[in-house]
């Protein structure tokens, strides 16, 4: 079990942010990453649709031998039922709750906004998870259904017009309410870091859910003796639809990528 790869998921390329992470904290650990390009985005899906493919997408991991998954989807993370969770074979770990415990230790005036997909927002997770830690905290949220449909097109340059557009309007509240931090509590979203980061000025603090969700599942896994020991290191990417548009941002996001890696996934796995 020690020498078994670690899984990752999400709904498309924004997931690779925590598999940078990971290979960087670990990088004699083997990872098995799945994308669902095809079915990308999941923040505007209903509630019933994201959870059944959450459950594909942790098949797929499962049949891949994984001993651990990290649900690095925000969306996912945010609607995935932790009896469920519980009951897989290996352990499972979303992003939610070590981005909160960051964000709580981040803030120094107490107003903390949360931006992610319209899913994750009305779930009010990072509510949740926030309150838990420190009920003082006041929490701003925003949806940013189209962040994820810019990245997955590449549209990620500090410089792009559109994204900037885009992250002006939907950060003006967040500016608005003075908050000195902010969760990007989607995968996809540290990949535009740069353009947020331009927006709402030096003064606040990005916690980047990719980044948590990595660091907490090398914690758990050290705790639990999983650790390979350093004997791997290859990094093995699957997605649902073409390679070719994943190949190119992947391509960007990842300093090792090499193109031509990814394999699309039989959808009869899926």
């Amino acid at each position: 079990m020690k020498h078994a790869p670690i899984g990752v998921f999400d709904s498309g390329v924004g997931g690779l942010t925590a598999v940078k992470e990971l290979h960087r904290l670990l990088p004699g650990e083997d990872i098995v990453y799945f994308g669902d390009t095809a079915r990308v985005p999941y923040g505007s899906r209903s509630g019933e649709t994201i959870l059944r493919y959450a459950k594909e997408d942790v098949a797929f991991l499962l049949s891949k031998d994984v001993k651990l998954i990290l649900v690095a989807c925000g969306t996912v993370s945010s609607l995935l039922p932790p009896a469920y969770a519980a009951s897989l074979p290996v352990p499972c770990f979303g992003v939610v709750e070590s981005t909160a415990a960051a964000a709580a230790a981040a803030t120094k005036n107490g107003r903390i906004g949360v931006i992610g997909t319209a899913a994750t927002i009305k779930s009010g997770s990072y509510v949740e998870a926030i309150s838990k830690l420190r009920p003082d905290i006041q929490l701003y949220k925003q949806s940013c259904p189209l962040f994820v449909p810019l990245v997955e097109n590449g549209r990620v340059s500090k410089d792009d017009p559109v994204t900037a557009a885009v992250a002006r309007e939907y950060l003006a509240p967040l500016q608005k309410a003075q908050v000195d931090t902010l969760i990007l509590g989607c995968t996809h979203y540290p990949i535009i870091a740069p353009v947020i980061a331009s927006v709402m000025g030096p003064k606040v603090t990005l916690v980047d859910s990719g980044r948590e969700g990595a660091k907490a599942a090398a914690k758990a896994l050290q705790q639990r003796g999983l650790l390979s020991g350093g004997a791997g290191g290859a990094v093995r990417y699957y997605v649902s639809d073409s390679t070719e548009g994943f190949d190119e941002l992947a391509h960007i996001f990842l300093d090792d990528y090499r193109r031509g890696t990814a394999v699309q996934a039989p959808w009869d796995r899926l």
